[in-house]
C-alpha cells in the first residue's frame, strides 16, 4: 500500500535549466521510492552525460521521465496538487511546511503531483493557480534559498517518511475527487458564463478568476460536486437567452 501511494506521486519540474539538477532529482527520487518524473519545457538535455552522472542508480527514473509542453499536460488526471514556493503570494494563501502538507498526497487511490518551479524564479502566480495547497521550506533567514535538487530532496524525504506511518485512510474523505482536467473545464465554463452575464469584464477576468480558483481548490471538490456546479452554469446559459439585450430596449 505504501509503495503504491508513492508510485502515484508525480514530481513535476517546470522549465528546469540544469542537467545536474535534473540528474540529482532522479537520484533522490530513487532513494525515496518515487518514480514519476515529469519535466515541463526543460531548458536542458535530461539524457546528457552530466544528468546521467548525477543520477547514479536513479538512471531508471531519468530514462522513464516524460517531457511535456505545459503544466496542464503534466497534471492531467491528478486529483491533488501541491506547489512549492519560496515567497509570499499576492493573494492571501496559507503556506505550509512539507511535513504538514505532503501526507495529503499519499492516498493510493488518487493520482497526485508535487510541483517545483524554475531555478531562477520559482513558480509564478499563474503557475501556482493550478495547485490546491502550497508548501514553503523553512530555512535560515540569512540564506533561505534552496537549490532545486535540495528542495526536491527535502520534500521527497518527507513523503517517504509519511508513507512509513500507519495512516488510516478511512478517516480522510478523499473518495471520488474531481480530476485536474474536470476542474479546468469547470473554470473555463465559469469564466464564459460570468463574462456573458456581465459579472466579469475581459480586462479584469483573469484576476477575478484567480480568486475563484483558490476558493474552489481549497474545497477539494468531488466529481459529483463539479457536475452540480456545471449544471448551474448550463441553466444560467439557458436563461441568458430570455434576458432582453440592451439593444432591444
Amino acid at each position: 500500500m505504501r509503495e503504491t501511494a508513492l508510485n502515484k506521486v508525480r514530481i513535476v519540474l517546470v522549465e528546469p535549466a540544469g542537467p545536474l539538477n535534473v540528474g540529482s532529482v532522479a537520484r533522490v527520487m530513487k532513494n525515496m521510492g518515487l518514480n514519476q518524473l515529469i519535466l515541463v519545457k526543460p531548458h536542458c538535455d535530461r539524457f546528457s552525460d552530466e544528468a546521467r552522472r548525477m543520477a547514479v542508480h536513479g538512471i531508471e527514473v531519468l530514462e522513464k521521465s516524460q517531457v511535456v509542453d505545459n503544466i496542464p499536460e503534466a497534471l492531467k488526471g491528478c486529483q491533488r496538487i501541491i506547489a512549492t514556493t519560496g515567497r509570499s503570494l499576492s493573494l492571501p494563501t496559507h503556506l505550509e511546511t512539507p511535513r504538514e502538507a505532503l501526507p495529503w498526497l499519499l492516498k493510493e487511490e488518487l493520482n497526485t503531483a508535487l510541483m517545483f518551479g524554475p531555478e531562477d524564479r520559482g513558480l509564478n502566480n499563474e503557475e501556482l493557480n493550478y495547485a490546491q495547497r502550497f508548501v514553503s521550506i523553512e530555512a535560515n533567514p540569512d540564506y533561505p534559498s534552496l537549490n532545486l535538487a535540495q528542495a526536491v530532496a527535502v520534500c521527497s524525504y518527507e513523503l517517504y517518511q509519511a508513507a512509513q506511518d500507519s495512516l488510516d485512510s478511512k478517516t480522510d474523505l478523499c473518495f471520488n475527487l474531481a480530476s485536474f482536467e474536470m476542474l479546468e473545464g469547470y473554470y473555463q465554463h465559469l469564466e464564459a458564463v460570468l463574462l456573458k452575464i456581465g459579472y466579469l469584464y475581459p480586462h479584469t477576468a483573469k484576476a477575478r478568476l484567480e480568486k475563484f480558483r483558490r476558493l474552489y481548490n481549497k474545497a477539494n471538490l468531488t466529481t459529483e460536486e463539479v457536475a452540480l456546479l456545471r449544471g448551474i452554469l448550463r441553466q444560467l446559459d439557458w436563461a441568458c437567452q430570455f434576458i432582453p439585450s440592451k439593444e432591444s430596449k
